[in-house]
This record gives C-alpha cells, structure tokens and sequence, in this order.
C-alpha cells in the first residue's frame, strides 16, 4: 500500500487508522482511493456502519487541508449512498467527533445506515459486534459492491 500522504510527517506512530492505511493492521476495506480510505467500523451501531479516513494523519477536521475537503466529502456522499442501498436502510447518519468524543485522533467520518425507530437516539450509540468474520465479511462485499457501481457510474 502508498505511503500516507504528508501531513506534520506523515503516518503517526502508534495511531490505529495509520497502521490500517499501511495495511500492518487489517480493517474490512469497503473503499479506497490514493487519498483516502474507508473501512466497516469493528463494533457498528448498525451493521454497515462505515469509517471515512484520509490516508494522510490528520486528527481533527480543521487539520484536513483545504484542497483536500472536496474529494474527501464526495467521497462521503459516495459511501453515504452506499451504505443506505447495499444495507437497505432508510437512510444515513453521517458524524464527525473532533476531539471531544474521538476515540481514535485521526480524522474520520462515521457513516451510520439508519431506520426508523432503530433506537439511536442522539448520541447513545449502543455498538454491536459482528455475529463472526463471515457475516462481517458478506456486508464489506455489498458495501463494496456498491461503492464500485455507484463510482463506475460517476
């Protein structure tokens, strides 16, 4: 896999989302481009709940440069759709936690397939585990799928 793109260095050691871009941590990969990437989140609100990375380190969304902005929110406008088709959903919920609330300090976007009366309320994300690989690995390829379709049609 490229080397992240440079920002303040590049990849930051010891940063999660940096070890998946490099590929020494494995993710369950639904997108990726030469400047970002996007993977199933390990414990989903929903299944087909989505992470939207830049490759390069940046933690928080001020940090993203600005000629970046663009490809990485049509790219989650992309995985947007996606999600809400391959999951059959009624629609998503898409968040940016900057900081407060950020598990992870690298920028990301969750990208959340939703229903109605699907019990999220505000900010109280019950997560869910995966039932196993198999079932966690059959939504990467209908995310994935469809991400491919949606972007051949581009």
């Amino acid at each position: 896999m490229e080397e992240s793109l440079t920002a303040s260095g590049g990849a930051q050691e010891g940063c999660p989302f940096c070890r998946i871009v490099q590929g020494s941590v494995p993710a369950w990969i639904v997108y990726e481009d030469n400047r970002c990437l996007a993977f199933l989140d390990r414990r989903p609100l929903f299944p087909g709940h989505c992470l939207l990375i830049p490759r390069g380190h940046y933690s928080t969304f001020q940090d993203l440069p600005e000629e970046e902005i663009a490809h990485f929110f049509a790219k989650a406008r992309l995985l947007s759709r996606a999600v809400e088709e391959a999951m059959e959903a009624e629609g998503t919920f898409l968040a940016i936690n900057d900081k407060v609330s950020q598990s992870v300090a690298h920028l990301h976007v969750h990208v959340v397939p939703r229903r109605k009366k699907d019990g999220l309320r505000g900010f109280f994300w019950p997560r869910h585990n995966y039932q196993d690989e198999q079932e966690a690995a059959g939504i990467q390829q209908k995310v994935r799928a469809r991400v491919g379709q949606l972007g051949a049609s581009r």
